[in-house]
């Protein structure tokens, strides 16, 4: 077996679990899973860590349950970041090539370095940190929509980004609790482009699609177009409300509700409405019976509300009328029976749901929208690594214009 510094790991701090994938590089560059783990989540309230000791404890769990199923020790990770401290904007950064604003010379490989850098450098506030940022196009005097400069010639360049910022306290306390279960974070992903590199195809990137990777306490929405995303944000709506609309309307215990939430999920929605389901009751209470018509009163609401605010922000976007891929449900609430139904009829495009797939070995488990995040995470890290060793090497120039899109 490889040594220890070869696998990819990547660890998912979720809200309701906490997962870590264990993957070893194969010779078709491709990555074969090898061990998979998970805990339940604690110490988080609403998308952020509000008790460091447990949530600390949830990863070692589930690094201690990778580590058994591995047959090797995990010390480093990729790690997934996300919630509600989330945002993305759009920038931009221009520059002279020559020494006068009419020279023109060709363009290189340091002069798509320094601009990518340079364009990263906007003001944000002293709680803010930037944790990705993605080439859009460049610009190369008057032609626009360029995805790779290097060689062509001007006389001034330009360059759009993408970038996603996270609240720096947020963002440090995944970062300390993963340090401290004695884990070396590799780099932090945001978690909604990991879901995209698991379940998007390039076809779907290429022709403008939206993915919505509906977590336990929020949903991220990542929209691409050209092959670049183009807009990112944070819906405040998750799992966790549906099981919660779920035991109040019922007046059942939140693990029923997680329960009946998944019942709901498997049902066909075709006849979801028919039969009916035995429901415990709060205390000393006697268990009920209610029929299936009751528990889709409580969750379509709230679903019509998910996917209403997904529309508002896809019309922020100003993109909705250009998503040709249109749209990818993903993660443990986008399996919540008829949801993908409900967003065809109401944002007018196709969907479907979104399970990850990329990796060898991935069993039966892997293959389900509720680890998109987690694949996406040592997928990204994998090429994250790959495209350090070979700028290390001598060939980063050409390779980093092809992993930020260009021919």
């Amino acid at each position: 077996m490889s040594s220890k510094d070869s696998f990819i790991v990547g660890l998912d701090l979720g809200s309701t679990k906490t997962c870590a994938l264990v993957c070893e590089p194969v010779q078709n560059g491709k990555l074969r899973v090898v061990g998979l783990g998970s805990a339940e989540s604690k110490g988080w309230r609403r998308g952020v860590i509000v008790n460091l000791d447990s949530a600390l404890l949830s990863v070692k769990k589930a690094v201690e349950a990778a580590e058994d199923a591995a047959g090797v020790p995990i010390s480093n990770a990729f790690v997934g970041v996300g919630g509600p401290h989330i945002k993305g904007v759009n920038v931009s950064h221009a520059t002279v090539l020559g020494r006068t604003p009419q020279a023109k010379r060709e363009v290189t490989g340091e002069d798509v370095r320094k601009i990518f850098q340079a364009a990263q450098g906007v003001s944000l506030p002293a709680d803010r940190k930037i944790v990705y940022a993605e080439r859009q196009e460049y610009l190369l005097d008057s032609q626009d929509g360029i995805r790779n400069p290097v060689g062509m010639v001007g006389s001034r360049l330009e360059v759009n980004l993408h970038l996603v910022t996270a609240s720096t306290s947020a963002h440090e306390n995944v970062v300390t609790a993963v340090n401290r279960a004695g884990i070396v974070v590799n780099e932090t992903i945001y978690e909604g482009l990991a879901a995209a590199e698991a379940c998007l195809t390039p076809d779907e990137r290429e022709l403008g699609a939206a993915l919505i990777d509906i977590g336990g306490a929020n949903s991220h929405l990542v929209v691409y177009h050209g092959g670049a995303v183009r807009y990112s944000g944070v819906i405040p709506i998750g799992g966790e409300h549906f099981t919660n609309d779920i035991a109040v309307g019922l007046r059942t215990p939140i693990p029923e509700a997680e329960k009946m939430k998944i019942v709901w999920g498997q049902q066909d929605p075709s006849n979801s409405e028919e039969g009916e389901l035995e429901v415990a009751s709060v205390g000393e209470r006697p268990a009920r019976t209610v029929s299936y018509a009751m528990l889709g009163e409580i969750i379509e609401p709230r679903a019509q509300e998910l996917i209403e605010i997904v529309a508002q922000e896809l019309d922020r976007s100003g993109l909705r009328g250009m998503l040709g891929g249109g749209v990818v449900l993903t993660g443990g609430g986008g399996k919540l029976g008829g949801l993908i139904g409900l967003a065809e009829r109401t944002l007018e495009l196709p969907a479907r749901l979104g399970q990850p797939y990329g990796l060898e070995m991935m069993g039966e488990a892997l293959p389900d929208a509720a680890y998109a995040t987690l694949v996406g995470l040592v997928l990204h890290g994998n090429r994250l690594r790959f495209l350090r060793a070979t700028r290390n090497a001598g060939f980063g120039a050409k390779l980093w214009g092809i992993f930020r899109g260009g021919n």
